[in-house]
């Protein structure tokens, strides 16, 4: 599969076929390797589906800071925004075959995306939020041990604190900590504790919402047995697994889980998926910046 329509129908198969009416699927699509430096295929998304962010020119940011750039370069290759910059507004595909570009927008009947509301703060409701259903890492290398793959884009499910706590909770993020505070009448009272409040009831709000819409979601204690579980049948069939702590451990509770209290190895191991130069860094891809996107 060699020409941008066809690898943007794939895409938005992929989300078609994982997202199932809420009932994940884990799946991966994987387009060529790497034969021909001249036909190369990549997204430029780091996931599928993202939310843009608009950096205003006051430094403030609508939208998701962690996509200020991505969004810049999705503008740059003729994508046009909404009139009114919004929260959470979907960014195009940008696909890359050799020397051409394709900026898509996908269709909405395929971006599943969860409104978030609490079962005890009928003022939740009314912050407006909301978090699609599928993660879908698309800027990373497929490595056989043989072959290359640079674009073979992957999903699971999410885990409730990947959403609560670290999209909508990092002050580098969303950094919704301070409104939910002031919401539960706790912002600046004393010790920093009304941070810990707040990401509890923002986690609370994201696993509600999800097991509400039917949308598959685990949350960190759940994930934490079954990679123990998971663990434990590796090591007595004689496998050491390899694992990033960071990665492993939540960022909410985590020494509440089995995760915390142990040490992983990390070595590098085929088959593997490993981070990638950002395309739009490349040589190749700077050429294409200052050429026209074909939208």
């Amino acid at each position: 599969m060699r020409d941008l329509d066809s690898i943007f129908e794939a895409c938005v198969e992929h989300l078609r076929r994982a997202t199932n009416g809420g009932r994940i699927i884990p799946t991966q699509t994987v387009f060529g390797h790497w034969e021909d430096p001249g036909r190369e295929v990549r997204v430029w998304n780091h996931q599928l589906i993202r939310y843009a962010g608009y950096r205003r020119a006051d430094g403030s940011v609508v939208g998701d800071p962690m996509n200020v750039e991505f969004t810049k370069v999705a503008c740059a290759l003729g994508w046009e925004p909404p009139s009114s910059a919004g929260q959470f507004d979907l960014l195009p595909l940008v696909i890359q075959c050799g020397g051409e570009l394709l900026v898509r927008d996908l269709p909405r009947e395929v971006v599943m995306e969860v409104r978030l509301t609490h079962p005890e703060y009928p003022w939740f409701e009314k912050l407006g939020l909301r978090w699609y259903a599928l993660p879908t890492l698309s800027d990373m290398i497929l490595a056989t041990g043989r072959e290359v793959y640079p674009c073979a884009p992957f999903n699971g499910w999410y885990m409730g604190t990947e959403i609560g706590s670290r999209n909508l909770g990092d002050e580098q993020r969303y950094n919704l900590l301070p409104s939910i505070a002031e919401k539960l009448g706790v912002a600046g009272n004393g010790p920093l504790l009304w941070k810990d409040r707040s990401l509890v009831v923002l986690n609370e709000a994201v696993l509600h919402s999800f097991e509400r819409d039917g949308v598959r979601l685990v949350d960190h204690h759940q994930a934490s047995r079954e990679f123990l579980s998971f663990c434990g049948r590796e090591e007595k069939a004689g496998r050491e697994v390899q694992a990033e702590w960071s990665w492993i451990v939540p960022p909410l509770s985590g020494s509440a889980t089995g995760v915390f209290h142990r040490t992983y190895s990390l070595q590098p191991r085929l088959p593997n998926l490993l981070l990638q130069k950002k395309a739009w860094e490349t040589e190749r891809g700077r050429r294409l910046l200052d050429g026209p996107g074909k939208c």
